[in-house]
């Protein structure tokens, strides 16, 4: 974890934190549930569920330190798994990570002033909680495929005159009759899900979507984009080579 020297001091850069764990918690309790659920198992000690600042997941034993550096999460989530079902076992962890989430944004900024607290959780109440994307979802059995949300988000594929696009996969004002259905897409950089009044793009590379103003994409300049690359697959790439 990181020192407090070096931690988050303001309102930005603690929400920019907030949205990094956040992301790695969605993605633990959605697209990466099943290898979640298998990591939990009953047998084992006391397991948390990390969010880390690079938005990966992790579910490991708590920290040895007391007082630990940081808040930390809800200890032992593995003992209730096969207490309960599935469904309602995820939106309990939910719950306890929105909490942990909460705690070690405001542990960050003890040091804010009144305004830059209560303009902190503005920013952070904006975006889903936890438990809504959870509970919001439909029950997944089965870990999605690649393929499987690809093809749920054909129509999502629109230029700006409405037509269908193959390549660059853009979803833009054009499509708001379907919102409800696609709800449940989430952006890769700020973790905040979908809604019709913002231009979204989508990596050809990852299947990965993204608000067009969290890559610094806009509509015109996704027109002349034939297969867009995230940056992070274009970082991935770099290393490589």
């Amino acid at each position: 974890m990181a020192s407090i020297s070096s931690s988050p001091r303001t309102v930005e850069e603690i929400f920019k934190d907030y949205t990094a764990r956040r992301a790695g918690l969605v993605r633990a309790l959605t697209f990466d549930v099943d290898n979640f659920y298998s990591q939990c198992d009953p047998e084992k000690e006391n397991l948390c569920l990390y969010g880390h600042p690079n938005e990966l997941w992790e579910v490991t034993l708590p920290a040895e330190e007391v007082p630990p550096e940081l808040p930390e999460p809800a200890l032992g989530i593995n003992f209730a798994r096969d207490g309960m079902q599935r469904k309602d076992w995820l939106s309990l962890v939910a719950v306890h990570s929105d909490c942990w989430l909460l705690s070690v944004s405001f542990y960050f900024g003890a040091r804010l002033n009144r305004n830059e607290r209560k303009r902190l959780f503005s920013m952070i109440n904006d975006l889903p909680s936890l438990f809504e994307v959870v509970t919001g979802r439909k029950p997944v059995k089965d870990k999605p495929s690649v393929d499987s949300g690809s093809k749920a988000r054909n129509n999502a594929k629109r230029s700006l005159d409405g037509q269908a696009k193959n390549n660059s996969k853009l979803m833009d004002e054009n499509y708001g009759d379907e919102e409800d259905e696609h709800g449940e897409t989430i952006c890769g950089t700020c973790g905040g899900t979908y809604n019709s009044d913002e231009f979204w793009i989508g990596c050809d590379i990852c299947e990965r979507w993204y608000h067009g103003k969290c890559v610094k994409i806009t509509p015109a300049k996704a027109e002349s984009i034939k297969h867009y690359k995230c940056p992070s697959c274009c970082t991935k790439k770099g290393r490589q080579q």
